[in-house]
């Protein structure tokens, strides 16, 4: 089982991505998914170049590491994303059934997994996932706050 420091590595990462993202006009999200030592897939943001809703950085490396692995399934891995999934990506998250979700920053308006919903925790489905939060909270925050600040 992954270790917080692990989770740490993974999430500096994860916020790379959001970086990246940022810098294309993308919201700054950055999302890896891995298994033991191996990453399996890694993603940003690419909602504005795709032109599609579904473009978030969850959907995106679920997506990869699904068709890495050659199953559906992501049994046996993390997915560690800069900030608290939506609702959409808690449900892929349920359905791929990743085990473990950990995330930066929460998100008070629509996080899908603590903030608003508890898609994947709540016991309701028939997956569930472990959730470990706060993970560079700060770091992540920050990125989402000078993001939307250019913005306005």
């Amino acid at each position: 089982m992954a270790t917080d420091r692990d989770h740490e590595m993974l999430m500096r990462r994860a916020l790379d991505l959001a970086r990246e993202a940022g810098e294309r006009g993308e919201v700054p999200v950055g999302c890896v998914i891995a298994r033991g030592d191996e990453i399996l897939a890694e993603a940003s943001n690419r909602r504005e170049a795709d032109r599609d809703p579904t473009g978030h950085a969850e959907i995106l490396a679920i997506r990869m590491a699904c068709a890495r692995i050659g199953s559906w399934r992501l049994e046996g891995t993390v997915l560690v994303v800069s900030c608290e999934p939506c609702p959409m990506c808690a449900g892929a998250i349920v359905q791929a059934r990743v085990p473990l979700v950990v995330y930066g920053c929460d998100d008070p308006k629509g996080g899908g997994v603590r903030s608003r919903y508890g898609i994947g925790v709540d016991g309701a489905l028939n997956h569930r996932y472990e959730l470990v939060s706060g993970v560079l909270a700060d770091e992540s925050a920050s990125l989402l706050r000078v993001f939307f600040s250019r913005l306005r």
